[in-house]
């Protein structure tokens, strides 16, 4: 049964391996230790790590910068080593490195790399695509005039211009301003929704718990994890209520101090508990019980960054 273009995933990853040799005595740098991955087609998918887990790795190897040690990639159905030019036009990457020429123009820049992918100057979007990137009034300037954030934008913007079915992000927003992070993530939102496939690395986790559908979390050089953002989130044990109260008291209450409540300023009462071992119905009576005057109530859920902590301290 031949297998449908729309159900290939975007990338595969089989049983990836990549060691760095080190000459002399020094044990050689063990980078990715066998990465299984799958990203479905149309997905925003996060790859989360900490520094020096493996992420930069996996993508300069999807992006054919460097060379496996042993596994399988594909990009849209085309081995990265057998399909290398079906698999190299199916995917842009912009890099971490601001690698641009200095005496390059941004529309010079476009113009160039659309070029390189052979795009007719029919299809090209240049004008376009550094609109949407807020750099159309600096199309015509040198590039070594663009600031960090702008230089950043830019890369975003090379890396679109043959429209490529995978988008790979690498750290996008660093240094870049909030105003215009939001305005580039509302054109990659459109990108995304449009069918090209997104996949994120960034250390802002709001961003990835905002963004993505999915999320892997990579840890030395292997993945800890990765499913649907909530079912990854809905994982996590632990809950945090916070009481505040109509009058300042000296104590916890007594029925209240069994579940390690802390009090501060006098007014506020923070319980952390974990769902599997304490039922909220417990809390609320405690806190009847000891004949409260409760005026608010909040409860926090655990967010992405509680996810990654716990996934990668300690291994």
């Amino acid at each position: 049964m031949i297998e449908s273009p729309s159900t290939i995933p975007a990338l595969q990853v089989r049983d990836l391996k990549k060691t760095y040799k080190i000459k002399g005595s020094t044990p050689d740098k063990v980078a990715l230790k066998g990465i299984n991955l799958d990203v479905a087609r149309g997905s925003f998918f996060g790859l989360l790590g900490p520094n020096g887990a493996g992420k930069s790795t996996l993508i300069n190897i999807i992006a054919g910068l460097v060379n496996k040690t042993s596994g399988e990639v594909r990009i849209c159905g085309y081995d990265t080593e057998k399909d290398m030019r079906a698999a190299r036009s199916a995917v842009g990457v912009v890099p971490q490195e601001l690698n641009l020429d200095a005496f390059f123009t941004p529309r010079e820049v476009m113009e160039f790399q659309a070029g390189l992918y052979g795009v007719p100057k029919s299809k090209r979007r240049t004008d376009e695509i550094l609109e949407a990137m807020g750099l159309g009034d600096k199309a015509d300037v040198y590039a070594r005039t663009l600031s960090g954030g702008m230089r950043r934008r830019l890369l975003v913007a090379k890396a679109m211009v043959h429209s490529p079915d995978v988008l790979i992000l690498d750290e996008p927003t660093a240094g870049v301003d909030i105003e215009l992070r939001q305005q580039l993530w509302t054109y990659i939102r459109k990108l995304n929704e449009g069918g090209t496939t997104i996949i994120l690395t960034t250390h802002y986790l709001e961003e990835a718990e905002e963004l993505c559908d999915t999320i892997a979390i990579i840890n030395h050089g292997a993945v800890v994890a990765c499913e649907p953002t909530d079912s990854l989130l809905g994982k996590l044990d632990m809950k945090n209520v916070c009481l505040l109260l109509g009058h300042e008291i000296a104590e916890v209450p007594e029925n209240l101090k069994k579940f390690n409540a802390t009090l501060s300023h006098g007014r506020k009462i923070n319980i952390s508990f974990r769902p599997s071992e304490t039922e909220m119905a417990k809390i609320l009576k405690a806190v009847t019980d000891d004949q409260l005057d409760v005026i608010d109530l909040t409860t926090e859920e655990p967010d992405l960054e509680d996810a990654f902590l716990q996934m990668t301290s300690g291994k």
